[in-house]
């Protein structure tokens, strides 16, 4: 679970902002996945858009304005956005980083890889580098590539049997990456 809190005086907060085009495009896409009286079952990839969108990172007014799209109450977007450990409501470093520590990764070396990137990006889990280029996120209970392991993602792209100079080279190259899966 996503340990991350929203502010009593954010929830109070009255600006208002529009989701861009881009945005509404993305979740009309997948509105058309479902029944036209189950909007809120687009909600997980609404909140990916626009915190993707937003450098990485949800504000109450983009959530109220996700909410306002879907016909949802604000509430159940605040609630998915605070459980979910994909999204972030606070800023955070640009390229998120996160480490499977489970136990098919743990016994393939997944606390080395982990202890490998705090060391090189000067940072522990649940910091963003101080250039704001990488947050590490908090452990990942698993992330479903155990016969990868030990693994990670980058952006929410996967990368399978880690080692530390693999680990190098894709964060060193990050840029090329993101623009090649994003």
């Amino acid at each position: 679970m996503n340990e991350t809190s929203i502010s009593v005086d954010a929830l109070q907060s009255t600006q208002v902002v529009e989701l861009s085009e881009h945005v509404r495009q993305d979740i009309d896409a997948w509105l058309q996945r479902y029944p036209d009286d189950q909007k809120q079952s687009a909600v997980l990839a609404a909140l990916r858009a626009v915190q993707h969108e937003n450098k990485g990172f949800l504000t109450t007014p983009l959530m109220n304005a996700v909410a306002d799209y879907l016909d949802m109450p604000k509430i159940a977007v605040y609630e998915v956005a605070s459980f979910y450990s994909m999204f972030e409501t606070k800023p955070v470093g640009e390229h998120c980083i996160a480490v499977c520590t489970n136990i098919s990764c743990m016994l393939k070396g997944g606390y080395d890889i982990l202890h490998h990137i705090e060391k090189k990006l000067g940072i522990k889990v649940g910091e963003s580098s101080e250039d704001g280029k990488f947050f590490l996120k908090k452990e990942e209970e698993c992330l479903a590539a155990c016969a990868g392991a030990p693994m990670m993602q980058v952006n929410h792209v996967y990368f399978e049997d880690l080692t530390e100079a693999k680990v190098d080279e894709i964060l060193d190259n990050v840029e090329s990456l993101a623009a090649h899966h994003g």
